[in-house]
C-alpha cells in the first residue's frame, strides 16, 4: 500500500512538472538583423520599439531573465533558447555573461543553450565557443543557391548562400551539433528533391521545414506602420486572406513533404530526421506533441524581447499580447494568468467543426494558430490555411505510419519500413 502511494505520488509530480514547464526564448538582439529574408515576418518588429538605435538586451534584462526563468522552472533541466533577429548580434562576450549568470542561479539544475542563426557573422571563435559549451545551433538554410539566395540576402542585397554553407561546414569541423531550419516558400515548395538531395550531399542529419506564410495588411493604413498582417482571431471571420507572393500555397507545400518523404521512406530512416516526419510518428504512435503547433493548447512557449517585454507567442509579438516585463519580477504568474490560458485554450476551443470531425486532427490539431485565417467548407472561422495540403500528406502517410507503430510495439526497429514499404 506504502508503495502505491510513493507511486502515485511520483507519477502526479511528474504530471504536475510537464503541465507547468514553459519554454521563455530570448531574443538579445531584437528584431535586428544583418540580413534582408524577403519573407522575414520579425524585421517588421523595429517599429513597436522606439529605441530604433539600439535593440541590444542589457546586462539588467539578462541577468533578471536567467535567474526568473531557473527560478520558475518546476523540473530538474532548463533549455535557454536564443533567437532573434539575429542573436549573434551580441557577440561571444554576450553569450559569456548568460553561461556565468547560468552556473550563479543554476540551483543544481541541467541546464542547455539553443542558438538560432543565419550563420553569416560566425567565425572560428564562434564555432569554437559554441563547441566548448555545447550550444545546439538551429541554423536557416533553405537549400541550394537556386532556392537559398532567392530571398535570403544581406543588406546590401547580396547572397549568403554560400557563405552559410561555408559556416556549416566550420562548425562541423569543431563539433558543434547543428539542425537546419529550412524555410518553405511560393519558390522551394517546387523544388523538394533538389532541396532534399542538398542538404542530404552535403551531410546534414537533423532538418526541419517551417512553412512561410504571411497575409497582406487590409488596408494601405495598417501597411504604414508595419507591411504584414497581425495574427486572425480565431472566433471571427476573417475576411482579408491574401498572402503575400513569396507564402507558400497549400497544396504545394503538402506535395513538398509528400515527395521528399517518398525519398525518406524508401532510403533514410534512421540516417536523416525530418522533424516533420518525426513529429508526425509521435502523433501516430501516441507520444504527445513534439513541437507547439501541434499540440492541443499552445501558450507555454512565450518570448522574451530585448527590452524584458515578454509576449504570449513568437508569432504574437504584438501589444495586445504582451504579458508584463521581467524586470517587474512575477514571471510565472504571467505565465499562468487568465490572459495566457485564455490566449492558450483558445487554439482548442476555437476549433472549426470541420476540424472536430477531421480523421488526421489528431496529427494536426488545427496547426499554429497564425495559420488559421480561413473559413471551413460550411464557413466557419478559424480553418489553417494549410488545411488541404496537410490532409493530403498525412493521408499519404498514414500507411507506413501505422506500420512504423506496429513495428515499435513488436520491438523492430522503424528502419525495417524501407525493406517493408512498397518500391515505385
Amino acid at each position: 500500500m506504502a508503495g502505491r502511494k510513493k507511486a502515485n505520488r511520483k507519477d502526479f509530480t511528474t504530471e504536475r512538472i510537464a503541465q507547468e514547464s514553459f519554454h521563455l526564448m530570448a531574443k538579445p538582439a531584437g528584431p535586428s538583423c544583418n540580413l534582408r529574408c524577403e519573407y522575414c515576418f520579425y524585421r517588421e518588429k523595429k517599429a513597436f520599439f522606439p529605441e530604433r538605435h539600439s535593440l541590444l538586451m542589457s546586462d539588467e534584462v539578462l541577468e533578471a531573465y536567467i535567474r526568473e526563468y531557473i527560478q520558475s522552472q518546476p523540473g530538474p533541466s532548463v533549455v535557454f533558447d536564443w533567437q532573434g533577429g539575429e542573436p549573434s548580434l551580441r557577440g561571444i562576450g554576450f553569450f559569456q555573461r548568460a553561461l556565468d549568470l547560468q552556473k550563479k542561479y543554476g540551483m543544481g539544475k541541467e541546464i542547455s543553450n539553443t542558438l538560432q542563426t543565419n550563420g553569416t557573422l560566425l567565425d572560428e571563435a564562434w564555432c569554437l565557443f559554441l563547441s566548448r559549451n555545447k550550444f545546439l545551433v538551429g541554423l536557416s538554410m533553405d537549400g541550394p543557391e537556386s532556392v537559398h539566395d532567392i530571398y535570403r540576402v544581406d543588406n546590401n542585397g547580396k547572397p549568403t548562400c554560400v557563405k552559410v554553407l561555408e559556416v556549416f561546414k566550420l562548425m562541423r569541423r569543431h563539433g558543434v551539433e547543428v539542425n537546419i531550419l529550412a524555410t518553405v516558400n511560393r519558390e522551394s515548395s517546387r523544388h523538394p528533391l533538389d532541396v532534399y538531395h542538398f542538404f542530404k550531399d552535403h551531410g546534414v542529419q537533423y532538418i526541419q521545414f517551417i512553412p512561410v506564410i504571411e497575409r497582406l495588411p487590409e488596408s494601405k493604413a495598417e501597411k504604414l506602420r508595419i507591411p504584414l498582417a497581425p495574427p486572425p482571431s480565431l472566433t471571427r471571420e476573417e475576411k482579408w486572406t491574401t498572402v503575400t507572393p513569396w507564402s507558400v500555397e497549400p497544396e504545394a507545400y503538402g506535395e513538398f513533404l509528400i515527395r521528399i518523404y517518398k525519398e525518406w521512406i524508401r532510403n533514410d530512416v534512421g540516417k536523416i530526421f525530418v522533424m516533420n516526419f518525426e513529429w508526425s510518428l509521435g502523433s501516430w504512435a501516441g507520444a504527445g506533441p513534439g513541437v507547439c503547433y501541434v499540440s492541443p493548447r499552445c501558450g507555454m512557449n512565450l518570448i522574451l524581447e530585448y527590452n524584458g517585454d515578454i509576449y504570449s507567442c513568437d508569432h504574437f509579438m504584438y501589444p495586445a499580447y504582451r504579458l508584463g516585463n521581467i524586470l517587474d519580477g512575477g514571471l510565472r504568474k504571467m505565465i499562468h494568468s487568465r490572459q495566457q490560458a485564455e490566449f492558450g485554450a483558445t487554439k482548442e476551443t476555437a476549433l472549426p467543426g470541420y476540424c472536430r470531425g477531421c480523421d488526421v486532427l489528431f496529427a494536426c490539431r488545427g496547426g499554429c494558430p497564425k495559420h488559421r485565417f480561413t473559413q471551413s467548407p460550411q464557413g466557419e472561422p478559424g480553418l489553417n490555411y494549410l488545411c488541404v495540403g496537410l490532409k493530403n500528406f498525412y493521408h499519404h502517410i498514414n500507411p507506413s505510419m501505422n506500420q512504423m507503430v506496429e513495428f515499435i510495439r513488436r520491438g523492430i526497429t522503424v528502419q525495417k519500413i524501407m525493406e517493408a514499404v512498397d518500391q515505385p
